[in-house]
């Protein structure tokens, strides 16, 4: 799908034009922001352009972002936290410095970098341990709590920014953040996943399941994945996944525990909640690792702890990730594991890229085109 700048949403228009990022702040002219003005209701406004970045500061002309079941969630009104409309949308985003406060020595300006979604403090034991998406004193979410990246032009600190490698595209580098780095984060800190071991990912057509297929494969693991029909079936065996299982039509439990010699899976990457969270359970092996980062379907389940405590499993929770994930993540890419893109979009037709993702019809990310 394609756009232009003056593609009307909400019955308004785009600012036609922008000014110059380096020519002061907010003198004349406008920018394009994508806006939540009510819950399901999004337009695209002209607003002022962002001053001159302060100390400490860089000013990113936005090329891509990612949409994310987060959006989704923000989309529907189900912030979990005291926010105000209207909000600027976006989690995740790639651009390029087009401006740095007076003290910054780096990035300079024409790098390409992504940034960071979570306003971190920086100060906290948390953020100095590079444990970034632990900090004690997060002022919020962007995109979700606060402002986000769907705008022309943002004001972001220098220290929550990170270079694109060479030879890695806008497009690709937009999914760094969140589908990338939450599966890094999910695989090998948490569950501390090894070659050569089975792991089960659950709903292997979404953004973080084609990326968790492809990272579990990397390093020699054998992969059973979960599916909602055949079509997404096939894509799922082209991409590596050893077994693939259509959910809808088998019960994965079963396949899983005969697949794995009745033994279990090794690790369990959850992301879909209560239509799935026990069955995953009872696919791991004794000892085994459940790791989940979502809940999708749904917010609570009943557990039996009995199950839980004579098999031993390790159960974490895992969220968003830290820059150290983000900086692996983009090597990653350089080094050639690519994200599995399933739509672009125009800034304009974000809302058709929302619909898409909630209908669970795509395999691999939605990225939205500036």
């Amino acid at each position: 799908m394609t756009g232009v700048a003056d593609t009307i949403v909400g019955n308004r228009a785009a600012a036609p034009s922008l000014p110059s990022p380096a020519s002061g702040g907010g003198k004349g002219g406008g920018m394009r922001a994508l806006t939540l003005v009510s819950d399901r209701k999004i337009e695209l406004l002209d607003v002022a352009v962002p001053p001159e970045p302060a100390t400490g500061e860089v000013q990113l002309r936005i090329k891509a972002i990612g949409i994310n079941h987060i959006d989704v969630w923000g989309w529907r009104g189900m912030a979990f936290a005291k926010r105000k409309l209207p909000l600027i949308v976006g989690v995740e985003a790639a651009g390029e410095i087009v401006a740095v406060g007076g003290d910054v020595t780096s990035p300079k300006v024409g790098d390409r970098v992504v940034a960071y979604g979570a306003l971190t403090c920086g100060h906290c034991k948390a953020c100095r341990e590079g444990r970034d998406n632990l900090c004690e004193n997060v002022a919020g979410i962007m995109g979700f709590h606060v402002d986000g990246f769907a705008r022309d032009l943002i004001n972001m600190p220098a220290r929550l920014v990170v270079p694109i490698p060479d030879g890695v595209s806008f497009r690709d580098a937009a999914c760094a953040p969140v589908a990338f780095g939450t599966v890094q984060h999910m695989l090998f800190d948490n569950a501390k996943l090894e070659p050569g071991e089975i792991i089960l990912v659950q709903a292997g057509g979404s953004g973080i399941g084609t990326t968790a297929i492809k990272m579990a494969k990397a390093i020699g693991c054998t992969v059973i994945t979960t599916v909602g029909d055949d079509d997404k079936a096939a894509k799922a065996k082209a991409l590596g996944a050893d077994h693939v299982i259509n959910y809808r039509t088998e019960r994965f439990e079963t396949l899983v525990r005969k697949l794995t010699g009745k033994k279990g899976v090794d690790v369990a990457f959850e992301h879909v909640g209560p239509d799935t969270f026990n069955g995953s359970l009872l696919c791991l092996k004794r000892g085994g690792r459940l790791v989940t980062c979502g809940s999708t379907s749904g917010q609570s389940i009943t557990m039996n702890l009995f199950q839980l405590y004579l098999q031993q499993y390790r159960i974490t929770g895992s969220f968003g990730c830290s820059l150290r994930n983000i900086r692996d993540s983009l090597a990653k890419m350089a080094a050639g594991l690519l994200p599995v893109i399933d739509t672009e979009v125009a800034l304009a037709d974000f809302e058709h890229g929302l619909a898409r993702l909630e209908s669970r019809q795509v395999f691999g990310k939605i990225i939205v085109n500036f």
